[in-house]
């Protein structure tokens, strides 16, 4: 008899292009995914998978098995959906993914009043820097950047507008003096995002790009990006929010100032759970309340 959750390894195997980030994902060891996915291709007789330039590709036959996985794996989220939404106790957990800059410094100040209100309710957060699949229940809430995605069935408010401006410290200044106009900066070097929305450099007044002399530190972790402004890297653009905690940052060209919109997303059906609800409603108020820390770094209303 099939054990159906071995496609479901096949799937993951198949969407993380190795076994080695299937078993993370998976949380089993990369042994566990190797024995499940043997089982698997021996009870049906052909190999799913070849390894080509150290990646696991679908056979034809593992091309049609995903098909078949994918639609069972949506099949069983929309269950495991309508039972949540039946739910109106606020009580259970609820699943918030973000952002590592939103998510560690952020949300849990911004749930921890609405926890204590609510002390049946469990609060977990998932920090990603992809978005979550909300129809595959891997987060019952997301805090995601300029609009809640393409995928169906979602519903989304814009929860706040995240300002931000050119910085450096006052080290770097120092030793390479400040700039006075958008084009000095091709004199500068640049500390620089490598993932997700790229808050750039300002453009000149024809629009043409300014490239930066270099880019001397490069981070995808909003913590890893500031402290590289802070040592002196170089000049990048990160919030004001995030800036005004470091007194060693001085922002540089006040009149350019750039943004991204922070939405939070649900799913519609969850969405009409009590406890996931009421965990969205309280998100998206904290965010109004903090209109100011988040658009011009002023001070929280948490703090």
């Amino acid at each position: 008899m099939d054990d159906w959750s071995d496609y479901l390894v096949c799937l993951t195997v198949a969407e993380c292009g190795s076994l080695t980030a299937a078993a993370a994902e998976l949380n089993v060891s990369q042994p566990t995914v190797t024995r499940r996915l043997q089982a698997l291709e021996s009870r049906l007789g052909e190999p799913l998978f070849e390894r080509e330039n150290g990646q696991s590709k679908l056979t034809a036959l593992g091309e049609r098995i995903v098909g078949h996985a994918r639609r069972m794996r949506e099949e069983a989220s929309a269950i495991h959906r309508a039972a949540i939404a039946q739910d109106q106790s606020l009580a259970g957990l609820v699943v918030i993914s973000a952002t590592e800059g939103l998510g560690a410094d952020w949300l849990p100040g911004a749930l921890a009043s609405f926890q204590r209100e609510n002390p049946g309710i469990g609060i977990e957060i998932s920090i990603k820097n992809h978005p979550a699949n909300l129809a595959d229940r891997e987060a019952d809430i997301a805090l995601r950047w300029n609009g809640p995605g393409t995928q169906q069935s979602l519903i989304g408010r814009r929860g706040a507008t995240v300002g931000a401006g050119l910085y450096a410290s006052k080290a770097y200044i120092e030793r390479h003096g400040t700039p006075k106009a958008v084009e000095d900066l091709s004199d500068h070097a640049c500390v620089a995002w490598s993932i997700g929305d790229y808050l750039g450099w300002p453009q000149t007044a024809n629009g043409s790009a300014v490239v930066p002399s270099h880019v001397a530190f490069k981070a995808n972790s909003p913590a890893s990006h500031i402290k590289g402004l802070e040592a002196g890297y170089g000049v990048g653009v990160t919030s004001h929010r995030l800036a005004r905690r470091c007194d060693s940052l001085v922002r540089l060209l006040p009149e350019f100032s750039t943004s991204l919109d922070l939405w939070i997303v649900a799913h519609e059906t969850v969405r009409k759970s009590a406890r996931i609800r009421a965990t969205f409603d309280h998100i998206v108020a904290q965010m109004k309340r903090d209109n100011a820390y988040f658009e011009l770094g002023e001070d929280s209303t948490l703090t």
